[in-house]
Order: structure tokens, then C-alpha cells, then sequence
């Protein structure tokens, strides 16, 4: 069963200078780790891995799973048919404006086909060989194509970013004429800001009555706030990947995209979220490309507390010092104290007591000082490194009672 964890807007924590009503409140996730995310340098999934990723992806209630590329290979086209077969949620699959890649996505059984063409002069001339007339010819007998299967038809046109507007209006306006049902804007070189990328998809929608989709990278860093700006302007679903993986610097992240909108936004997607970290975890695994630990949502500091001032406020109440609308357990996470140079007494009095110990408030100084020093020096301070100070303090453990 799919399990819905919007949360009730935590009014105390969005008073003063974040006192608005939320801009958007039902937007959808479009995931693409299969497609763009598998583009990543140095990436590729196997069969077994993409039908992992994807069967988690359906169980968690992602809206849309792009599982690849149909015509790149007879593997691939595999792979997708049975992606497609096996979950409940919309699968796509990608095609150029080329006749034999959109048959081979329709072959494929997906029910979504999502055809791109170029529209920056710059790619139209140096990637297609094109010009902009045999671009829009060739953009609406691809969405032809697809609606006359009976399919649903998603239309980018990449590099929309850095597209000449009136041209970027024509083209979209095109395909909506012969029947386009989505119409996705690329931020395909990640030249986006979110100022910039909110007016341009005011603009889209004065062009299209389809649904709005956006799809942004991360070149500056940019990627989640862009496809925010997005939702914010109208935008009705974002393409995302887990842990932010794909071309160059990556894409929008689904984990941050996703709590950002559940947390911040109060927005209902209908996705399970405790399974963000067992998602992120299995990505990391078959990508190969290791998580930051400073990494939002699922980087191993993200709910760490090391700083005195901070743990202490944490361990009294844990909206002190995290965003109070959003929890680790809303994520499948864990709480951390860490210990080390910058830990206070609080931390140091919670574990000795979680250990069994029951120390003085001047043997709980002693050892806090003592995990300064040790932290001070580089090294780790784990458990074991706390009860060795302990007994080296004469810290007895606590008397259990029978």
C-alpha cells in the first residue's frame, strides 16, 4: 500500500520571515536515475539493477519512472518492456524526434513516451545539423506518432534555457496543436536560476495548455531550487534522480526535491518517504558514486550533532537545531551525537548514561574535556574510546535494582 506522509504545516517554525501561504500544494515526482541518472560518467546498470531500482521507486509511489533509452540496445529495450510490465506507476521511455527510437519506446509497452529535439540554435546547428524549420516538422510528426499509438507524449525541447524565446513559444506551441500532453523545459546546460527559470516557465504556460514539467541540472548548484522555482511558477511535476546522479554535475535530487515540497511546501505527493535512505543507499551502491556525507537529506551528517551548543538543544528538543518540519524518521534516518573536539557535557552525559554509567557532573567535565583533547587531534571518539575515559575516570556504573 502506498503511503502518504504529508505532514501538518508546523506553523511555529514558517512565522516571521518565512510567514507565507505555501505557493504550491499537489505536484508530482518524475524519476529519471534510470535514464539521465545512468548517464552519469563511469555509471551503468545492469538488467537486474534497473528492475532493484525501479520496483522500489513503484513501492515508494513515484509518479513516473523513465526506465532508459528503448532503442540504445536490445538489453535495454528489455529492460524497459519489463519495467513496464511489472509496476503500477507510469513508466516512460525516452526517444529522439527519429521514427525508429519512438517505435522501439512504443514497442516497448511503456506508457509514456518522452521525445526531445533540440532548440537552441547553438545545438541545432553544431549537435543536429538542423535548422529550426526542419526541428518543428519533425517535433510534431514524432508527437504524431506517438499519440496516433494511443500513448501518452511527453515533448522537451532541450536546452530550452538557452533557447531564442519567440522560437521556444513556436516549437511548444506546435506540438501542443497535434496533441502533446506534457510539455517538459530542460535546463539541459544548468544556466538556470530560479528568478530566471520560474518567468520562463510563466512563459511556457502562456504558449501550452498541457502539463508542465521541468527537468534541471546542477551545474551551479541550482538544480533543486530551479525545479522549486518551477512548482512555484505553475510547473505541475519535476524530473529528478536519486543522490542527484547524472551528466556532469547531476541533476535535481528526488530526495531533496521531494522533502523539500512534503516539509517546506506542506505539498501533498503521496510518496512513502521513509524508504529515502534504503533508496538512496541502493543507488549509491550500483552507481558507485559515494554520498557526501554533508549531503542534504541523506548524507551521513545530515542529522549528526557534534557542536555542544547544538547537541544540547537537540537532546532537550529536537526542533532546536533541525528544520522541525522535517524529522529522520520521516526518512527512514537515524539521530547522531557526534563526539569530538566540538562536543559539550550534554552528549557526553547522555551516552556514559545510555553505557550504564552514572557519572558526577564534575567526572562528566572531566571526560568531555578528555574527548575534546582526543577529537582535537583528529581522531574518531567512538563509543568504546568513552567508557576506556570512563573507567579511567573511576566513573562506577549505575546499581540495578532488584
Amino acid at each position: 500500500m502506498r503511503i502518504s506522509l504529508r505532514q501538518r504545516r508546523a506553523i511555529d517554525f514558517f512565522q516571521g520571515t518565512l510567514a507565507v501561504e505555501p505557493e504550491f500544494t499537489e505536484v508530482r515526482i518524475f524519476d529519471t536515475t534510470l535514464r539521465d541518472g545512468e548517464q552519469s560518467p563511469y555509471v551503468s546498470f545492469s538488467y537486474n539493477d534497473k528492475i532493484e531500482i525501479a520496483t522500489l521507486l513503484d513501492e515508494m509511489g513515484t509518479h513516473v519512472i523513465e526506465a532508459g533509452f528503448p532503442v540504445n540496445s536490445k538489453a535495454e529495450f528489455e529492460a524497459v518492456r519489463d519495467i513496464a510490465e511489472g509496476t503500477r506507476t507510469t513508466v516512460a521511455g525516452l526517444a529522439r524526434v527519429i521514427e525508429g527510437d519512438i517505435m522501439a519506446a512504443i514497442d516497448s509497452g511503456v506508457n509514456m513516451v518522452h521525445v526531445f529535439s533540440s532548440t537552441s540554435d547553438v545545438q541545432i546547428e553544431d549537435s543536429m545539423h538542423s535548422t529550426r524549420e526542419e526541428v518543428v516538422e519533425k517535433s510534431i510528426e514524432s508527437v504524431k506518432l506517438v499519440k496516433d499509438a494511443g500513448v501518452e507524449c511527453m515533448f522537451s525541447p532541450m536546452d530550452a534555457t538557452r533557447t531564442d524565446l519567440t522560437f521556444l513559444g513556436e516549437v511548444i506551441e506546435a506540438v501542443t496543436d497535434v496533441g502533446a500532453d506534457w510539455i517538459n523545459i530542460p535546463d539541459t546546460c544548468g544556466v538556470a536560476t530560479p528568478t530566471r527559470f520560474g518567468d520562463l516557465i510563466r512563459f511556457v504556460r502562456e504558449h501550452t495548455d498541457a502539463y508542465i514539467d521541468v527537468h534541471t541540472h546542477d551545474d551551479f548548484g541550482l538544480a533543486t531550487a530551479n525545479a522549486l522555482a518551477g512548482f512555484e511558477a505553475g510547473a505541475n511535476q519535476a524530473q529528478v534522480s536519486v543522490n542527484g546522479i547524472g551528466e556532469r554535475a547531476g541533476n535535481a535530487a528526488y530526495e531533496e526535491v521531494v522533502m523539500a515540497a512534503i516539509s517546506v511546501y506542506n505539498a501533498d505527493l503521496g510518496i512513502d518517504t521513509s524508504r529515502i535512505m534504503e533508496l538512496s543507499s541502493i543507488v549509491e551502491d550500483i552507481s558507485g558514486i559515494a554520498t557526501p556525507p554533508n549531503k542534504a537529506i541523506v548524507g551521513d551528517n545530515a542529522f549528526s550533532h557534534e557542536s555542544g551548543i547544538h547537541a544540547a538543544g537537540v537532546i532537550e528538543n529536537s526542533d532546536t537545531f533541525e528544520p522541525g518540519v522535517m524529522t529522520p524518521e520521516m526518512v527512514g534516518a537515524r539521530r547522531q551525537f557526534v563526539l569530538g573536539k566540538h562536543t559539550g557535557t550534554h552528549a557526553v552525559r547522555m551516552y556514559l548514561r545510555e553505557e550504564g554509567f552514572d557519572p558526577t557532573e564534575t567526572q562528566v567535565r572531566e571526560i568531555t574535556r578528555r574527548v575534546k583533547d582526543y577529537g582535537a587531534e583528529k581522531k574518531r571518539v567512538t563509543k568504546r574510546e568513552l567508557v576506556r575515559f570512563a573507567r579511567e575516570s573511576n566513573v562506577f556504573k549505575e546499581k540495578v535494582k532488584e
